[in-house]
């Protein structure tokens, strides 16, 4: 198949030939599917769902193209509005859920155009405005991978397959749509969802698509900080944490993600921190798998936990006290990695904490440890000291020992707390003050 080629027919696989029903689509999709199509207008699920569905998967959401403007989305659906800069999308809403909209693209000359109605590009070919309406077949070319461009018609209830995403599918093949070069240059972040899709969907990425990943990793640094956040999010909350995290640096992406970290592994001692990393990344993985919750600041946490030990000697040397200096190396690592990736400060703030706590966790004399016992982050601390521990035997004990104290009471609890190491202050004799003193001598 030449791939870059945008003038061939498509296949049509019809509804017997694949397994999507109109069933497996959430009410809200059909809705909007309908809607469109007795407005008069085209209407296709696309994308991740139409994948997904194929694989036999549950979708994580929905996704229609049209040939309707947004402003006719909006007319047809009066519980939808309007959003984005770079592309206009319609977002239909029901409650919580929402059906994402988006009219089809369209293609036009490489030429630079300063127009909010065009696409405008920088000189190296990056994409950053992208406003140009046009038909399917024109659409199915600005996506980026041939599984992704798979297109459900609720008319016939058939599957549109322009690039030969469906055989892709059935073969395992995650294939770039167009030249791979430039479509990683156009936007630099296609990288890193080749990465997450062959990751999630158990694909191999196909030879002429890994092929200029390794060279192009750089052009990650044109992106910004906030987006690439976003996409680190995806990567690692998605259920394969580590082996996204074993693929980016396989493919060099990783160092520009996380240059601090990255550096730190490069000199890594006894496997760590690679060991601490890997096994947050496991833990995220087995909870996400088990339905439960997620916080980004533990992948931080275990990320940034490295570079700022690196600061440590420098500032204990300076005669600061042990809190203390672990503030200031958090905040010194935080610094340098906010010129790659942005990390909110209500997660900073929630690493500081983690990191300040570790300090404080080592101490189990006198009554500190019951104080500590009902910090709010002392559980989100604990957890992170016992990942310390399976990389670092020497924690275990320290580790054994808060976890014990959280399952006793009583005399048994005050039985495993330390002897305080305070120095009882001597009790200075109080001192009668002047107007006493005066009424004593009167007398």
């Amino acid at each position: 198949m030449d791939d870059t080629s945008n003038s061939s027919a498509p296949t049509i696989i019809a509804r017997p030939e694949h397994c999507i029903s109109r069933s497996q689509l959430s009410e809200q999709a059909l809705n909007v599917l309908y809607g469109l199509k007795k407005a008069g207008y085209e209407a296709y699920l696309v994308g991740g769902g139409v994948r997904d569905l194929l694989l036999g998967r549950e979708p994580k959401d929905f996704d229609v193209a049209t040939n309707a403007l947004p402003e006719q989305v909006v007319k047809v659906f009066r519980n939808s509005r309007l959003i984005g800069r770079r592309f206009k999308l319609a977002h239909v809403g029901y409650g919580r859920n929402i059906i994402e909209v988006a009219t089809f693209r369209g293609q036009m000359d490489d030429a630079i155009v300063d127009s909010e109605d065009h696409d405008l590009h920088l000189e190296d070919g990056r994409i950053v405005r992208d406003n140009v309406y046009g038909s399917l077949d024109e659409d199915v070319w600005r996506r980026d991978f041939t599984v992704n461009a798979l297109y459900y018609n609720i008319r016939d209830f058939s599957v549109v397959d322009y690039v030969g995403g469906f055989e892709d599918l059935q073969a395992g093949i995650l294939r770039l749509i167009g030249e791979p070069e430039q479509r990683y240059r156009e936007d630099p972040v296609r990288m890193l969802r080749a990465v997450r899709f062959a990751v999630k969907l158990g694909m191999k990425i196909e030879e002429k698509t890994e092929a200029p990943i390794a060279e192009l990793a750089h052009l990650l640094a044109d992106i910004s900080p906030a987006r690439l956040f976003e996409e680190v999010l995806k990567l690692f909350h998605g259920g394969c944490a580590l082996q996204s995290f074993e693929m980016l640096r396989h493919y060099d992406l990783f160092v520009h993600l996380f240059p601090p970290t990255d550096a730190v592994l490069a000199n890594e001692e006894q496997g760590y921190p690679q060991t601490l990393i890997s096994e947050a990344l496991r833990n995220t993985d087995v909870r996400l798998g088990q339905g439960k919750s997620v916080n980004p600041a533990f992948l931080f946490a275990a990320m940034l936990w490295g570079p700022m030990q690196t600061y440590l000697p420098k500032l204990r040397e300076q005669g600061l006290p042990e809190v203390q200096a672990i503030q200031i190396a958090t905040d010194k690592a935080f610094t340098q990695q906010r010129k790659s990736l942005s990390i909110p400060r209500r997660f900073a703030m929630m690493v500081k904490e983690i990191f300040v706590l570790q300090a404080q966790l080592m101490n189990r004399s006198g009554r500190r440890p019951l104080r500590l016992l009902g910090l709010q982050r002392f559980r989100a601390a604990y957890d992170f000291l016992l990942l310390r521990s399976v990389a670092d035997e020497s924690l275990k004990e320290t580790a054994d020992w808060w976890t014990k104290i959280q399952t006793v009471e009583g005399d048994e609890r005050d039985a495993m707390l330390l002897p305080s190491d305070k120095k009882k202050r001597r009790r200075r004799p109080k001192r009668r003050n002047a107007k006493s003193k005066s009424t004593s001598t009167e007398k």
